[in-house]
Order: structure tokens, then sequence, then C-alpha cells
């Protein structure tokens, strides 16, 4: 497979997983009532991240691979547990649609100051352009959305939803990290997960149950768990081994829009002109960064012969990874 086939297939399975992602404030807004969002985020990444480690365990993630860089991993688990409290608790006081779009729309942002705090690397210009543009767009969903006069809750809402974009842009960064180090993306994707539920286990005990008393609260955690967790992680984390932390960021800005369409089709919120521009916009910061993708490829291939370090010649693949290809040239370096 050429390279710019690679990162083209690279670019769809995290389109993929931004769509599975952008059904879980849905799926949350149609389980029952009483649901406690700590208790859903907790358990949810609870059983996500056992799955994922065991599919991981299965299918030999951890027989080759490379030293786990615990720094690494402990600020990632930080992430996804930030990211599960900020979220399902934004999404409740803010409302589904603009938790959703400010989480989101947040994280490529955080992912690009993380990725420039961790290897002094600034994000190019094209990164900058496409994240401006469906910033722009994920801005004016919000205020197309936005309650008239807001709510007592908005404000917190719309800080814990900052908060949990911080710690997306955070374990993006990380899960990056952990595979440019020499992790498959599976196996970087279930010790993520399974990390990050460490610190949520004494949150699910003191809330616990938390509406999961019955049959139809774990019907939501479980979809929420297997559905837009484990399948669609599996995807992303197929897409981070090849493209670089930053654009997966801004390419997962296509979850505000399958959010705001879903909020209409499903939940049946009424469609506004600022609500389709919003859509736009963020659609064509997504193009930005997808459109001239064979002409970066091109600029930035490597002399016949050279290999960069890390990158894994063809025969080199390493059984059950999903995506297998060279990174881009801006992919960040391993430290530590």
């Amino acid at each position: 497979m050429t390279g710019t086939a690679t990162t083209s297939r690279a670019a769809s399975l995290v389109l993929v997983a931004s769509a599975l992602f952008g059904t879980t404030g849905t799926a949350q807004a149609l389980g029952p009532d009483g649901l406690d969002p700590l208790v859903v985020g907790a358990a949810r990444v609870a059983l996500a991240g056992a799955v994922l480690l065991g599919l991981a365990w299965a299918r030999g993630a951890f027989r080759a691979a490379a030293r786990v860089d615990w720094r690494v991993l402990t600020a990632g688990a930080a992430g996804v547990a930030l990211f599960q409290v900020g979220f399902f608790s934004g999404v409740r006081l803010a409302g589904v649609a603009i938790g959703t779009v400010v989480a989101l729309g947040s994280c490529p942002i955080w992912a690009g100051l993380a990725t420039w705090a961790a290897t002094r690397r600034a994000p190019g210009r094209l990164w900058t352009t496409a994240t401006a543009l469906a910033v722009a767009g994920v801005v004016t969903l919000v205020l197309a959305g936005a309650p008239a006069g807001g709510g007592d809750g908005v404000p917190l809402g719309l800080a814990l939803a900052l908060a949990a974009g911080l710690g997306y842009g955070v374990y993006t960064v990380a899960g990056s990290r952990l595979i440019a180090s020499g992790q498959r993306s599976d196996g970087a994707m279930g010790l993520l997960f399974a990390a990050g539920a460490v610190p949520l286990v004494p949150v699910l005990a003191l809330r616990w149950p938390g509406g999961l008393e019955n049959a139809q609260g774990w019907l939501t955690v479980g979809y929420l768990a297997l559905v837009p967790t484990v399948l669609a992680y599996l995807l992303f984390g197929a897409g981070l081994r090849v493209l670089p932390a930053p654009t997966v960021a801004t390419l997962n800005l296509a979850e505000p829009v399958v959010a705001a369409a879903l909020g209409v089709a499903v939940l049946g919120e009424p469609v506004t002109t600022g609500g389709v521009a919003g859509a736009v916009l963020v659609l064509g910061g997504l193009a930005v960064l997808a459109l001239p993708a064979r002409g970066r490829r091109t600029a930035g291939r490597q002399e016949p012969g050279r290999q960069e370090a890390g990158h894994q010649k063809p025969g080199d693949q390493k059984p059950g990874d999903p995506v297998a290809g060279r990174r881009t040239p801006d992919r960040p370096a391993p430290t530590g």
C-alpha cells in the first residue's frame, strides 16, 4: 500500500471512529432517568478498559512490545479519567449538543499545545488553518444551539466540557507517543483505558449504584463501553499509528457534526442556519487536512534506501495491527 493510500485509510478510520464517538451524548440522553454521569463515565471506562486490554493481550500486542514509558502512560491515564468526568458531567449541565461540541472542539488546541510541550515542535500551518476553521465551526454550533439566557448550570458545564477537551488532547498525544515508542496501537489503547479506569474506581464505589440498579442502565453503559469506546478506539488507535496527534484531534471534529445531526434526527432538536453553517466550517477544516495529503506525502517522501528510526519495513508489520505504514514526517518522536 502506498504512503498516500495508507494516510487516506488512516484518516478514514479516524473519521469512522469520530462518527461512533458522536453517538455518545445521544445514547446518554436516551438512557433511563436518574443515571449519574460520574457513574456512567467510570463504569464505561472500567468495562472498556478491561475489554481493550483483554483483546490486546489475546492478540499478542505485548509479546514483543517495547518497555512502557510510565510517565507517558500516567499522563494518558489521567487524561482518560479527566475526559470521562468532564464530558458526562458537562453534557448533563450544558446540554448534549453544546457539551459535545465544546469538549471536542477544544481538543485539537489542547492536543497541539500538548504536542508542542512534549516535543518542542509547534504544529504546522496546515494544522493551524484547519483547526481555526473547525473551531470556528464549533463556536458557531455552540452559539446556534445556546439556550436563550443560558442557565445556572451552563457555565460550569462549559468549564467541565473544556476540561474534557484537555483530557482528550492529553491522552491523544500520550497514545501517539506510546505507539511511536514501539507499542502496538491496540496495546496502547488497552493500556491507556485500563490505567485510566484505576482513578475512577473510587468514584464508582462512592456513588454506586447511580442508576445502574436496573437493566436499562447497564444497557446504556454497555453500549457506551463497547461501541463508541472499544470499537471506536481500536479504529482511533489504528489511525493514530499513521497520523500525528494534532491531525487526529482535528479529524475528530467530525464528532460534533455527527452529534448535531443525531440531535436533529433522534432527539428532535431544531435545524438552524447557524447549525448548518457551523457544520460546513467543521467539514471545511477536515477538507483542508484531507485534500493536500498527496502533495504533503510526495514532498516528505524519504530517499530510497533510507528508513526513519522507529519506522517499520513493509515485512515488519506486527500481527493484529489494523493499519500499518510509515508515520508522517511530523510525527512526534518518542522521548525517554
